[in-house]
């Protein structure tokens, strides 16, 4: 029976044949029903590269702003815009475009997109203003301003809460004495 050195058994074993360790009561049952050992890969787990990765690659070259802007969202199943990129430059290279122009045309295609929504967000601002309501939120924000909005109200409690502002007049008050003994010292 061979256990891998990081085992929980074969540590214990060792800890208790070196007398390091009492016995624990547990070691007995585990020897006689070992917990189960998975197998190990012998070398190093290979990269798993789609087709479309070359062309993600250029796309984040051409745009790096993408990489905040879009972010991946585990929990979505729409494809990310470089993804998107990458499998239209596939797609119109089966269909015989040569690979830059299928690039430019995907490329094309993405910018339209994206002004595509920044239009649409912007003719709702401008109806809600008609309407005198509140605008939406943006439908398409950047990673970036979504991380701000989440942690916005952390901001803001640190100003209003009277818990922290307790700690921080502690904090002051330490700051001063320590100032106050180095001035005596």
């Amino acid at each position: 029976m061979s256990f891998t050195k990081g085992d929980l058994l074969t540590k214990t074993r060792k800890l208790v044949h070196g007398l390091a360790k009492a016995k624990p009561v547990w070691l007995k049952a585990m020897e006689k029903s070992p917990p189960a050992v998975f197998p190990r890969a012998e070398k190093k787990v290979e990269r798993i590269c789609l087709p479309e990765d070359v062309y993600i690659n250029k796309f984040y070259k051409k745009h790096p702003e993408s990489l905040h802007e879009d972010p991946i969202k585990i929990c979505n199943f729409d494809p990310t815009p470089s993804r998107i990129f990458g499998c239209r430059v596939l797609e119109l290279k089966e269909q015989g475009v040569g690979e830059e122009e299928a690039i430019d045309v995907a490329d094309a295609e993405y910018r339209q997109l994206k002004k595509s929504k920044r239009k649409a967000y912007k003719r709702l601002k401008e109806i809600a203003r008609i309407r005198g309501t509140k605008p939406p939120q943006n439908p398409y924000p950047s990673a970036i301003k979504e991380i701000q909005a989440e942690e916005k109200k952390y901001v803001q409690d640190r100003f209003f809460n009277p818990r922290i502002l307790e700690m921080v007049d502690r904090l002051k008050e330490q700051h001063d004495a320590e100032m106050q003994d180095r001035g005596r010292a």
